[in-house]
């Protein structure tokens, strides 16, 4: 679901406002509201919560969060901020023009097969590329995870899907480890390639997190990433500088 005809209509009244002296404000109000609540409404339903979750949350009545979703009433922003933080979703969601609905109506069932097929054929191809550079041959590979050659022809081949944990077996013969085959050239990819980099994130010390997150300190970020790629002869001769100029 967009609000393609809601914004069109508070375009209008922007428009109008140039010619007229008069502009409809409650209307405008009235509609926002609107678009609020079938937003606030979405995520909710999107994160498997009820009224009353929501309401003990923010310590309010269910029928205030039912009068938000129905725009009789109106959220302020500290309490959006809490519950987008509550249903897991950018608190941003509540001033954009898509639902979570219509968000995930983007990947049809029919898309979502051929990514599956897709999907097994990538790591059928991962598992072959990586038996060859090992030297190794199915017989080998079966031989060392326990299932027969045949069948791990047929994984190679994209003709049958691969259970994870066969996978990991498999991985762990070949010496990968199981983010070697993460798919990261689509918008799902980067997605699953971004939660994994967020969890890595989070696991930091909590001041190395802050530093991070300071839009302030990306200087000093992109100059550790340059130092980084220095030859270690490089940087030795640039810490002995640095040196030099604090004696």
């Amino acid at each position: 679901m967009n609000f393609g005809n809601s914004s069109n209509r508070l375009e209008k009244a922007r428009e109008r406002a140039g010619t007229e002296h008069q502009v409809d404000h409650a209307e405008a109000y009235r509609i926002r509201g609107k678009m609020i609540g079938v937003l606030l409404r979405d995520a909710r339903l999107d994160a498997g919560r009820s009224l009353d979750d929501c309401a003990r949350v923010l310590q309010v009545a269910p029928e205030d969060i039912e009068a938000w979703e129905f725009g009789d009433q109106v959220p302020s922003l500290p309490q959006l901020e809490i519950l987008a933080y509550y249903l897991g979703v950018p608190v941003s969601h509540f001033w954009s023009t898509t639902t979570r609905e219509a968000e995930r109506e983007e990947y049809s069932s029919a898309a979502q097969r051929e990514y599956l097929a897709i999907r097994d054929r990538m790591i059928g191809a991962l598992i072959r590329q990586a038996r060859l550079e090992e030297d190794m041959t199915l017989e080998a590979l079966g031989e060392a995870t326990g299932i027969s050659a045949g069948q791990l022809e047929r994984y190679e081949l994209g003709e049958d899907t691969l259970p994870l944990h066969e996978l990991s077996v498999i991985a762990s013969a070949l010496k990968k480890s199981m983010r070697y085959f993460l798919e990261s050239n689509s918008h799902f990819g980067e997605y699953l390639s971004l939660r994994e980099e967020w969890k890595r994130f989070v696991e930091l010390p909590e001041d190395v997190r802050a530093f991070a997150a300071n839009p302030l300190h990306v200087g000093f970020i992109e100059i550790a990433m340059m130092l980084s790629q220095m030859p270690a002869d490089r940087l030795r001769r640039i810490g002995e500088s640095i040196l030099n100029i604090t004696m």
